[in-house]
């Protein structure tokens, strides 16, 4: 019986260890990055820097996913911002890699010229 027990428990701390180790490897870090462009930017300026933006993924592996799209929010709480940026990572070894890699960097090159008002949130997905 006791052996028993004992294998029960030791076969519920493996699974409880199991699962915890599997949620820790699904949690996602998302970066989110919100634009104003200066007066001036022109729509030719701003598609620029979507596309370059849009570009990154194919450029960098350690994007696991990207999504953008442009504020439509009623409420006008958006505090001039008009572009959102997701781009999510498995690690902050990832998005810190992501920060420095030359094709983020020449990005930001073409970007920063047109940057009236960056806003940048990192944060771990909670469900």
């Amino acid at each position: 019986m006791k052996k028993i027990i004992l294998s029960t428990f030791i076969s519920l701390t493996v699974i409880g260890i199991t699962m915890a180790s599997a949620q820790t490897q699904h949690k996602l870090l998302r970066h989110v990055v919100m634009f104003t462009f200066k007066p001036g930017t022109t729509d030719a300026d701003i598609k620029q820097i979507v596309d370059g933006f849009r570009q990154l993924p194919k450029q960098i592996h350690t994007i696991k996913s990207f999504e953008w799209g442009t504020n439509n929010s009623p409420e006008k709480l958006n505090d001039s911002l008009t572009h959102c940026f997701f781009v999510t990572f498995t690690s902050e070894k990832d998005r810190n890699d992501y920060l420095v890699d030359p094709a983020h960097t020449a990005f930001v090159a073409i970007l920063r010229p047109h940057l009236e008002k960056p806003l940048v949130l990192d944060y771990w997905a909670q469900e």
